[in-house]
């Protein structure tokens, strides 16, 4: 395996994993009475600042931008933070780690996006793994407690399908591919926190961090699936493509549901489990459809 294949693959399986830890710091400070949008604000502040002190002090990375430049990774922050929003949002109505599961469909609305405006051919293998996945969702709906929350598999769609926006642009938008991924991390949290103090009417609506478990869950938030997932997806896609990191994100439904079974008591009814496998079992089968067709 060529190198740059296997820091590809690494970097796959860290964005995955990292990103699905959000619940393991985010449902506690839920808990503790947080809101949204505060909780992301701190998230992506105490990310912007720990990294670009190291950019500054230690990687030594110039942060300049062209005016290209600026709109571009302005557009990328607003897409990353809406994501994060969307996702946190469905944590209020569905237990954390089907909600991860639901956001698995990214790859499958990646690939839709891609044949629309990209002209990718959309062939059987494909319109199969669609129609497997919708299944594996409608199983999912009725795997707690008989349906799950409406709005809440809202939220969760439309942070996958934000998400797959992102993904795209990252290997797609010329002014980014450019960009030095450290670079381009540090401008999507950075913009993040704007996004979000927006949101919070300037920050006149800002809550405190008022105990040391909501800071600890803040710097958690920052560093795992903050800082770690940013930089190491932006890595992935470049090396092996949305394709071969989108394989690589089946370790993110499983990450949150392995949090959520073993520290939030949720429950895994067989109704759910078989919706879990079906999502993914569509989702391998499109971002895996090339092999298909040439066999």
């Amino acid at each position: 395996m060529k190198k740059y294949k296997f820091k590809g693959f690494i970097n796959g399986a860290l964005a995955s994993i990292s990103y699905g830890t959000n619940p393991l710091f985010a449902l506690p400070m839920y808990k503790l009475g947080m809101e949204t949008n505060s909780i992301l604000f701190y998230r992506y502040l105490f990310a912007a600042i720990i990294y670009g002190f190291c950019l500054k002090f230690f990687k030594k990375v110039s942060l300049k931008l062209t005016l290209k430049e600026f709109f571009c990774i302005a557009v990328m922050a607003v897409l990353f933070s809406l994501s994060s929003i969307t996702l946190f949002e469905s944590f209020k109505y569905l237990d954390s780690g089907i909600a991860c599961t639901i956001l698995f469909v990214y790859p499958i609305m990646v690939a839709l996006i891609s044949t629309i405006f990209f002209k990718e051919k959309l062939n059987k293998t494909s319109i199969s793994a669609m129609f497997i996945a919708l299944l594996g969702i409608f199983l999912l709906n009725g795997g707690i407690n008989g349906i799950l929350n409406l709005t809440g598999v809202l939220w969760v769609l439309a942070s996958a399908l934000v998400y797959a926006i992102y993904i795209i642009l990252v290997k797609n938008l010329e002014p980014i591919k450019k960009i030095k991924y450290e670079k381009l991390t540090f401008y999507v949290m950075s913009f993040g926190v704007l996004v979000f103090a927006f949101n919070l009417d300037f920050c006149t609506k800002l809550q405190s961090i008022n105990n040391w478990q909501v800071l600890a869950c803040t710097i958690g938030l920052a560093i795992f699936p903050t800082i770690i997932s940013i930089e190491t997806i932006n890595v992935a896609i470049r090396l092996i493509g949305p394709t071969t990191t989108a394989i690589l994100g089946a370790l993110e439904p499983l990450t949150a549901i392995f949090f959520g079974l073993l520290l939030f008591g949720e429950v895994l009814s067989l109704n759910s489990a078989l919706g879990i496998i079906l999502i993914i079992t569509g989702v391998l089968l499109i971002i895996l459809r090339d092999r298909f067709v040439k066999k």
